[in-house]
């Protein structure tokens, strides 16, 4: 499997990091929270390094403030840009996904739009409509709650992980999406949810901090992963301390997820 992945991790080990990551991925609300961030970001774009900007609505609940992304991309002038969605909606993760295919960002910044939806129906439209509107690639998150309707099974995390296969899948079987087209992947839910994505030739990126999440709470994965998920999120309690078992477990997790799904 050919695709570029990357693990947010907390900020003592940004450095470390691109040992492990083809790119890096960047949450912009902690660009404007920890200097030290932003220096590493500065450094990696001087160092050529691939910057894929996220919009935040995971960490957040909501995108990030608009003149404060507008601020960063100028800035950092990132690889790609995960314009603003809303959790859900797919009507106003369209129109948002219209007003910023006209905003003008800097030359060889891609813009990502992301589907959102409650049903199939929405997820095929709306994919469809983002290509209309001209954008290039396209993201799926990990958590929507169709995912787990469409697929059902006891445990809620092989429910969501399946759930989406099964939509990107059914949208690939329709034609919807094409052996040309470009997807990124945001988000896991259990770690070997890549494997099934093998034989897809679209799917361009995946970025996760599940292997890292895991890692930091001493939860090492077996040659099959896992069966359930932490609630927790990369940006909380960003700036503890690691220490020496941790990175281990960390180091064995990121290993570990190549392995699972063969990239």
């Amino acid at each position: 499997m050919k695709v570029k992945v990357s693990h947010e991790v907390p900020l003592q080990l940004l450095s470390q990091s691109e040992k492990f990551n083809d790119y890096d991925y960047c949450l912009p609300h902690l660009l404007d929270q920890f200097p030290e961030y932003e220096a590493y970001f500065r450094e990696a774009k001087k160092k050529g390094r691939y910057i894929i900007m996220d919009n935040s609505l995971h960490e957040l609940g909501e995108a990030y403030n608009t003149k404060r992304l507008l601020y960063w991309i100028e800035e950092l002038k990132p690889d790609e840009f995960i314009v603003p969605d809303v959790w859900e909606n797919a009507a106003m993760s369209v129109r948002n996904a219209k007003t910023w295919a006209s905003v003008e960002l800097p030359e060889g910044v891609t813009k990502v739009a992301v589907v959102q939806g409650k049903s199939y129906i929405e997820f095929a439209t709306s994919y469809q409509t983002y290509k209309w509107f001209g954008y290039e690639k396209i993201a799926f998150s990990y958590g929507a709650s169709w995912f787990q309707e469409t697929f059902q099974h006891p445990n809620p995390y092989v429910a969501k992980m399946m759930g989406r296969l099964k939509t990107i899948t059914n949208l690939y079987k329709n034609k919807v999406i094409s052996d040309h087209d470009k997807v990124h992947l945001l988000g896991c839910n259990l770690p070997q949810a890549f494997l099934y994505y093998k034989n897809f030739p679209f799917i361009k990126s995946i970025d996760t901090s599940n292997p890292i999440i895991h890692g930091l709470e001493g939860i090492r994965y077996s040659e099959g992963g896992l069966l359930h998920k932490s609630s927790q999120k990369i940006d909380k309690d960003f700036t503890q301390e690691v220490n020496r078992k941790q990175i281990y477990d960390i180091l064995h997790n990121v290993e570990m997820f190549r392995t699972i799904n063969k990239i």
